[in-house]
């Protein structure tokens, strides 16, 4: 059954995984179904464990900006100068901080991370694919605006685009004034299928709702607990789980947004802000 068509609103991907992410207009599939520049470096330990926010909630605190054309970022720790929210939803300040290219200062660059956890770290690199957290279902992560604003609105003082910071996904879909919650749980059937749809004619397959982990009760800028973040969601998400949600995926309800895999011959395709989104088939999962 097909469904009323949405656009792609925004594309966002995280130059280095667990730090802040920046927008494009367009982003192209690499090999492996990834967004290229998503998640392309990662910051892992002595052990090459992540260094996540997961694992090191002093990562929250670290504010990256990226220019991909010059292959830059600058990394400051949140607060430093004096600034205002931008329309990303950090604090935009005068001061960047300071700046490295991502491959000729990467040496650097990793003292400088180093110094600012505590111990030693590296960064590395993948072009295939990058480091995604879901590595069965790789393709980028989808969300509904309609879903940021109504899961936002179930807390005091948390904006959508805090809620999408929480949240980190990969693709925002629209529908001109309609915000439809929860639209994207259209995207994903009962274990061992998945439901094609399409990105501007390229197609893609929601595999399942993403399971989230301790990330998003943190505030996105400072790492400090939301009391009750947990409890309130997982309530309130079981209370508005829609008619159209596989219920097999939900042994628990602190799930949401949708974990995708691309079929290969959708990679080296270019996705773009504006690109329709329509809903196709339900198939067997080809990765099972």
């Amino acid at each position: 059954m097909t469904t009323p068509t949405r656009h792609l609103e925004r594309i966002l991907v995280h130059p280095i995984k667990s730090l802040d992410a920046t927008s494009r207009e367009t982003a192209r599939i690499v090999d492996n179904g990834g967004l290229e520049w998503d998640r392309r470096y990662a910051i892992v330990d002595a052990d090459g464990e992540y260094v996540n926010g997961k694992r090191e909630q002093r990562i929250h605190r670290l504010r990256a900006r990226f220019d991909l054309e010059r292959e830059t970022v600058a990394l400051r720790e949140h607060g430093d100068g004096d600034g205002h929210e931008a329309e990303n939803g950090r604090e935009e300040e005068n001061d960047d901080g300071q700046t490295f290219h991502l491959e000729d200062d990467r040496a650097a660059l990793a003292a400088w991370l180093s110094a600012f956890v505590g111990y030693d770290v590296d960064l590395v690199r993948d072009d295939e694919g990058g480091f995604p957290d879901d590595t069965d279902a790789s393709g980028p992560t989808v969300i509904s605006r309609g879903t940021l604003e109504a899961v936002a609105s179930w807390y005091d003082g948390i904006s959508p685009t805090e809620m999408r910071r929480r949240l980190r996904p990969n693709l925002v879909v629209g529908s001109g004034s309609e915000t439809t919650a929860f639209w994207e749980d259209r995207l994903y059937e009962a274990p061992g299928r998945v439901v094609a749809f399409e990105v501007g004619g390229t197609e893609l397959l929601g595999v399942n709702p993403c399971q989230r982990c301790v990330v998003p009760t943190r505030d996105p800028d400072t790492g400090e607990v939301t009391n009750g973040f947990r409890e309130r969601f997982c309530k309130r998400r079981e209370a508005t789980l829609p008619e159209w949600a596989s219920q097999d995926w939900f042994d628990h309800y602190f799930r949401l947004m949708v974990n995708t895999h691309v079929p290969e011959a959708s990679w080296g395709a270019r996705l773009a802000v504006g690109d329709a989104v329509s809903v196709g088939d339900t198939r067997d999962d080809p990765t099972v």
